[in-house]
């Protein structure tokens, strides 16, 4: 069975760090891309990060940019989402993606399989 379990969601203050972590199973790690996608209340939910299926491509919305890090460890079949310098508007419910074959250009993200998300909130 196919599953992503998300963790390391919490309450932060502005301009701290979280890590969260997204740890895949019933997936081929080697032929998976992986997204961390959020969700804040009346917005869209949004695209954050990407990571190709090898590893080496890795795409960012803009809102995050050089704030944010997306990593993969396949011997942990675990994909992280390293967040600095949070922001208020960083709060939302963040979820963990997967799909085969997506290159991480920005023009199509992982959305295949959902975890069930993580809340992430920030406080000012």
């Amino acid at each position: 069975e196919e599953k992503l379990v998300e963790s390391g969601g919490g309450l932060v203050q502005a301009g701290g760090s979280l890590r969260l972590s997204c740890a895949a199973s019933g997936f081929i790690f080697g032929d998976d891309a992986y997204g961390w996608f959020r969700q804040v209340p009346g917005k869209e939910r949004e695209g954050v990060a990407c990571i190709s299926s090898s590893g080496t491509n890795t795409y960012y919305a803009d809102s995050v940019k050089g704030r944010f890090t997306i990593s993969s460890d396949s011997a942990k079949h675990t994909v992280y989402l390293q967040m600095n310098n949070l922001k208020p508007e960083d709060t939302g419910i963040y979820y963990c993606t997967t799909e085969k074959y997506v290159a991480c250009s920005g023009y199509v993200w992982p959305s295949d399989y959902w975890g069930q998300g993580t809340q992430v909130t920030v406080s000012s």
